[in-house]
């Protein structure tokens, strides 16, 4: 699953579900995008330098002809699969669908020129890390976990820090100034006090999370290969550690860089600085100030299941509701994980889901069958 906001314009050009937005008009795929663009509105230029370079490469094969493509794409293969036999020349018949790979080859091989080495080394990383060490002005506290159960700090400020075993904190005695910072290594989950005015940033292995109040779990451990962030109740703001981030994430108040909400959590790999979201194993059912949701359902339209499922966990379901319009469950769905509501749900009305950057995205042909 790939996470969208941090990648390069050529990579999207090459993805195969944008492709099938701009190339093919697929109805899912639009739909997806177009809710992604809502709720990522920052991204309007990576998409257009994106579509800017698909238009670029199909306008380009105006000029070539169709020999010239179908016998590199043949070079390319026979090169690809390591092929020891000789063959005797051959004059291959064009497929239009070599198009799509061609445009995958060239952008792949040909549009280096677009990547830049924006991102910091390991080596600038450390020295960033340092330098925010060394600006706070309060003496640093550290608390280690070296027992094999978790173990509760209590911050100044009410915040509490659950920490695993082989994990470590370090914070500040009193939290002064316009922000509250703590160092992990390992692993912890926290319970943030609010304060809107004072927002809470935790720093651990090139990943800094940034929140108002809320509670979450970060996995950091030194000799793991990934950061792993998984939010459990309000909103949680996360990105990579960098100058340019720093300056323009710390900039105010307000949560910036990749959103989580509840329900969803990001791997981070600290070695390209790439943040990929998705729903955790387990979406819980959210805390409402209200009854809990019942989930029994007769003849209900489509739509409106789905809506009960989103407002319950708190989760995006992207769905055709004009092509699903004929569609109705009846089912008394109580206990079920939220994935197998969602099997059950699509194989009752014979359709699929997939899982995409923290959405559950329906695929279905319709239902034949009306409402009784």
């Amino acid at each position: 699953m790939r996470d969208y906001r941090n990648i390069q314009p050529e990579e999207l050009a090459v993805d195969h579900y944008f492709r099938l937005w701009k190339l093919s008009n697929d109805t899912d795929a639009g739909n997806f995008w177009k809710n992604w663009l809502s709720e990522n509105p920052d991204q309007q230029d990576l998409v257009d330098k994106a579509t800017y370079l698909l238009d670029t490469v199909f306008e380009a094969f105006d000029g070539i002809s169709d020999d010239e493509i179908t016998n590199e794409i043949s070079r390319l293969s026979g090169a690809l699969e390591h092929s020891e036999e000789k063959e005797s020349p051959r004059r291959l018949i064009f497929r239009p669908e070599w198009y799509s790979a061609a445009a995958s080859i060239i952008m792949i091989l040909g549009l280096g020129w677009w990547i830049s080495n924006k991102y910091s080394t390991s080596k600038q990383n450390n020295l960033l890390y340092n330098q925010i060490i060394s600006q706070i002005k309060e003496p640093l506290l550290k608390a280690t976990n070296e027992t094999n159960r978790p173990k509760l700090v209590s911050l100044q400020d009410g915040s509490t820090v659950l920490l695993q075993p082989k994990s470590s904190i370090s914070y500040p005695q009193a939290f002064k100034g316009e922000k509250r910072e703590v160092f992990l290594s390992g692993e912890a989950f926290f319970e943030v006090a609010k304060n809107p005015d004072q927002p809470f940033y935790v720093y651990a292995n090139n990943l800094v999370t940034k929140v108002l109040g809320t509670s979450f779990i970060i996995s950091a451990f030194e000799n793991d290969k990934d950061v792993k962030v998984a939010v459990k109740t309000g909103k949680v703001s996360v990105f990579a550690l960098t100058d340019e981030n720093m300056e323009t994430q710390q900039a105010d108040n307000k949560l910036g860089g990749m959103i989580l909400t509840p329900n969803q959590q990001i791997v981070f790999s600290p070695v390209n600085l790439r943040l990929t979201r998705s729903l955790i194993a387990d979406p819980a059912l959210l805390e409402m100030p209200i009854q809990k949701q019942s989930f029994d359902f007769k003849a209900t339209p489509i739509k409106d299941v789905f809506e009960a499922l989103e407002k319950s966990y708190g989760v995006k379901i992207l769905f055709d509701a004009e092509i699903m319009k004929n569609c109705y469950l009846t089912a008394s769905l109580s206990d079920e994980p939220l994935f197998e509501k969602v099997d059950l749900i699509c194989r009752t009305i014979n359709a699929r889901y997939e899982q995409l950057d923290a959405s559950i995205i329906i695929y279905s042909k319709g239902c034949t069958y009306q409402n009784e």
